[in-house]
């Protein structure tokens, strides 16, 4: 009788105990904090307003706070966010001639800061796009907007003067090359918004708002208390920004950080082997590549581009030096685009490099480098500072290199100074050969980085190449609705870029993200790993 009375007591006080709040689940790691999200990285940025920057580390930002009209879903899928559905020509918010897009927009909408939003902010951002006195990343397909209606505060309309297949990511997609939605009542007095303050501080829409940046150290950011979904479940972000990649290994192991997204190949063995560190790993649509500008001595000769690719043992650089994570293919797209369409691979052929130099009328000198012309081929390669794999992929091209008659002079600058859109070295074009990494946006569109018209400072095309005959194509695959067709266009246009050299693809990466193992619901897709993180918590 005691033992029964007992134990009906306990399960009374259980159940008068359990609406006060449950337990948290235990932790694998005790350096955790609860409901707080320490993501280490190590690129800098010089500003927070995704208009006039290109980082990696930016967009992840971006896509917890910036203001969308469409995000991506797992499938890398567009949904709505602000809109409340993605216009097709199915549901008849493109036009019969794709001229037309309509956007229907959310009610009961607020920025960050609490102030409502509606179509002023999207006919607003739309003017800043294509000021010209503002300096952002670029305007591929912005151009074609001819007029914008806004019938009412909820409905906005975009038209064009010809069709353009590639509005989402473009026009205000988490997934696109630069803009987001800015808000009118806080930048629509300005002539220009170049150097604003909202640029140290940005508000948007996101489930996430800045609470602080200190320069160079860290980024703090709380949940949005004003975000149309409601509260995500993590209550801080911290991003904390760390230069040296065994610094942030160190702190990865020690707890002080919890996420290391797109880990860098050299330390995935590591990090991965790491206790209580989890990891996921899939196909990217971010590529690496070498770059040449083309409009500069030696390397505007396509033979002198196409030897160095085919004195680049890429499979060897991929194995040796990114520890087998990537994905060995001549074409930009990744393997997981639903446009992807394989291309002839370029093997790796010395004799025949040397032979097409030969032909040109590269010939030798006396220390073996070879000229043409009065121009030897001691090329000036222009990189970042601070990656270590960069370091030694370099080290070994200049290996493979110098056989062939090719001398590197390396220039190395500070990550944010050679990304800077203004007064940079890669949008200044103050190199003859780079290397680094794309993002593609789930279109696969190729525009960006390759279109005569989007040549810095109108564009992200660095290398400076224009062909007409890419360029057409180029066109067509703008005005392309038609998913199929779509396909077609973009096989030629990859295969054309690897006649003409531009650039070489490397590999396509893998991207690896090393986490706490405390984190639940992460969930990255292939190209916005932040857009879905109402329900990631640690």
């Amino acid at each position: 009788m005691v033992t029964r009375r007992l134990v009906s007591l306990a399960a009374a006080l259980a159940l008068l105990a359990a609406p006060l709040g449950a337990a948290e689940p235990a932790r694998h790691n005790a350096s955790t904090i609860p409901h707080t999200l320490r993501i280490g990285d190590t690129q800098d940025f010089d500003n927070l307003n995704p208009f006039f920057a290109t980082a990696l580390s930016l967009g992840n930002l971006s896509q917890l706070t910036m203001a969308y009209l469409a995000r991506y879903d797992r499938a890398n899928r567009p949904t709505p966010e602000l809109a409340t559905v993605i216009p097709t020509k199915a549901n008849g918010g493109i036009s019969r001639d794709g001229k037309t897009i309509t956007w229907h927009l959310r009610r009961g909408v607020k920025w960050s800061d609490g102030a409502p939003f509606d179509a002023d902010d999207v006919v607003f951002s739309t003017a800043a796009v294509k000021n010209p006195k503002n300096n952002v990343v670029g305007r591929n397909g912005w151009d074609r907007i001819m007029r914008v209606d806004e019938p009412d505060k909820y409905t906005v309309v975009f038209h064009l003067d010809r069709p353009f297949a590639d509005y989402l990511p473009t026009f205000f997609g988490s997934a696109g090359a630069n803009p987001c939605i800015l808000p009118k009542h806080l930048l629509g007095d300005l002539p220009e918004i170049n150097d604003a303050p909202y640029n140290a501080k940005p508000v948007g829409i996101g489930p996430f708002r800045y609470v602080e940046w200190a320069r160079g150290d860290h980024v703090t950011l709380e949940r949005n208390p004003y975000y149309w979904r409601g509260l995500p479940k993590l209550e801080k972000v911290v991003l904390k920004i760390i230069p040296d990649r065994n610094t942030l290994l160190t702190q990865l192991q020690t707890g002080e950080v919890d996420l290391w997204a797109y880990v860098p190949s050299a330390y995935v063995e590591r990090v991965t082997a790491l206790p209580g560190i989890a990891s996921q790993r899939h196909p990217s649509f971010l590529f690496n590549h070498i770059d040449f500008n083309t409009t500069h001595p030696g390397v505007s000769d396509p033979a002198v581009r196409a030897a160095i690719r085919l004195a680049t043992d890429r499979a060897l650089m991929l194995r040796k030096q990114n520890h087998g994570v990537g994905i060995l293919q001549e074409s930009e797209i990744s393997p997981v685009n639903p446009l992807y369409t394989p291309i002839p691979p370029v093997p790796y052929d010395p004799a025949r490099a040397n032979a097409l130099l030969d032909r040109a009328g590269w010939k030798r000198g006396p220390d073996g480098v070879r000229q043409k012309d009065g121009k030897r081929l001691e090329l000036e390669l222009g990189a970042y500072t601070g990656s270590q794999d960069v370091d030694s992929r370099i080290e070994l091209m200049r290996s493979m290199w110098q056989p062939l008659g090719v001398t590197l002079d390396v220039k190395r600058y500070a990550i944010a100074k050679f990304f800077q859109l203004t007064g940079g070295i890669m949008y200044g074009g103050k190199w003859d050969i780079t290397l680094f990494a794309w993002q593609l946006t789930p279109t696969g569109d190729l525009n960006n980085t390759n279109s005569c018209a989007l040549i810095p400072p109108n564009g992200q095309n660095v290398t400076r190449l224009c062909d007409r005959t890419l360029e057409s194509l180029l066109g067509r695959f703008k005005e392309t609705y038609d998913e199929p067709e779509r396909r077609v266009l973009l096989g030629k246009i990859t295969r054309r870029i690897s006649e003409l050299v531009p650039f070489f693809v490397l590999w396509v990466s893998e991207d690896v993200f090393a986490y706490n193992r405390d984190l639940t619901g992460f969930h990255p897709n292939n190209t916005t790993a932040f857009d879905d993180v109402m329900n990631v918590d640690i």
